[in-house]
């Protein structure tokens, strides 16, 4: 008995040290307060995963879904050669033509703008006697370069609204003959001499149709400038040179008429590799207001340019070259001008 008795109480005393470890009132706080520090970061995360590769190719996808680009590269040349006892009459001459053509057309929802960029020159050399002595002389006998952009606006199905820009003139001086430049002759020609520049307001229809694309502008609202910035043009006529004024008076340098203008396009491609490609356009300007001091002379301007492309592979083509044009108010007859070229080409175009 006295045994248990001993082991209850042994028990009680190990409970109550126990009790005293864990009581609350024991603890002793420290001096000052006790300030808590959150070391975790926060970064708010989308739900959708962004990639960076992804949309660079979805905007290159849109960009050329947009844009339509299309340049062509001609390089044609041709060389003839002869001895000294070659038996037949021959002249020695060297012909160099370089083109270029550019179209971009960018379209977004109703608005589309098209931008067009030619450039066409071309040189020959040529044996030919100067003042008793034989001498190789360089002749231009092509020289143009013609910037256009149209801005327009969707209207109804195959109808468009807007506006159309043109400029056209040389790189270079031109002679009328070929040893004027040597003889220090009078040019007939040079940069903005002629210089060209129309603009019109109007609208466009376009043919519905992928195997006759042709489009049809109508402007009741234009207007086209003549430009001379070299005012001593000349050319030979009889004895005596007379001034290359361009239609534009005497004394002036630049001339402006409003009137309206029709313009048609028309640019088709043949072949699963594109071996034969057709463009042409015919461009018509009628004015009835023009400025004061150019007196009556209101005359319509007719330009028709054909192109025509025919390319044996990829670097090797044929072109033919056909214009006709008729200005009234700078000489009233019909002016004609045709060049068949055989050379190298390029072509890119993103779609």
């Amino acid at each position: 008995m006295k045994r248990l008795i001993l082991a209850l109480v042994a028990m009680m005393a190990y409970c109550g040290t126990l009790s005293a470890q864990v009581s609350i009132y024991d603890v002793v706080p420290e001096n000052g307060m006790k300030e808590f520090e959150n070391d975790l970061k926060h970064q708010s995360v989308d739900a959708e995963y962004f990639s960076d590769a992804v949309y660079r190719a979805e905007r290159r996808a849109l960009r050329k879904e947009r844009n339509t680009v299309d340049f062509t590269a001609n390089l044609h040349g041709s060389q003839t050669a002869f001895s000294d006892t070659w038996q037949a009459a021959g002249d020695n001459t060297i012909t160099i033509l370089a083109s270029a053509n550019f179209l971009h057309t960018y379209k977004r929802d109703r608005f589309s703008l098209t931008n067009t960029a030619s450039a066409k020159f071309g040189y020959n050399r040529m044996m030919m006697e100067l003042d008793g002595t034989q001498s190789d002389v360089w002749f231009k006998n092509v020289d143009e370069v013609a910037l256009s952009t149209a801005p327009q606006w969707a209207m109804v199905k195959d109808w468009t609204y807007g506006a159309n820009i043109k400029f056209r003139t040389q790189f270079a001086p031109g002679y009328a003959a070929r040893g004027d430049k040597e003889r220090e002759n009078p040019r007939v020609s040079n940069f903005m001499t002629p210089g060209y520049l129309d603009a019109s307001v109007g609208f466009t229809y376009v043919l519905p149709s992928k195997s006759f694309p042709l489009k049809v502008n109508l402007a009741p609202v234009a207007m086209s400038a003549t430009f001379r910035h070299d005012i001593e043009t000349q050319k030979l006529d009889g004895e005596t040179y007379v001034d290359m004024n361009y239609g534009v008076p005497t004394g002036y340098r630049s001339k402006y008429e409003g009137g309206l203008s029709v313009q048609l396009d028309f640019d088709r491609t043949w072949g699963e590799n594109g071996w034969l490609r057709y463009r042409t356009t015919a461009y018509s300007f009628y004015g009835w207001v023009t400025s004061l001091y150019s007196g009556d002379k209101i005359a319509p301007t007719l330009r028709w340019e054909n192109t025509i492309d025919i390319k044996a592979n990829k670097y090797f083509s044929t072109q033919v070259y056909f214009q006709l044009y008729y200005n009234k108010a700078e000489v009233d007859k019909l002016q004609l001008s045709s060049m068949l070229s055989v050379g190298l080409t390029y072509r890119f175009n993103n779609k």
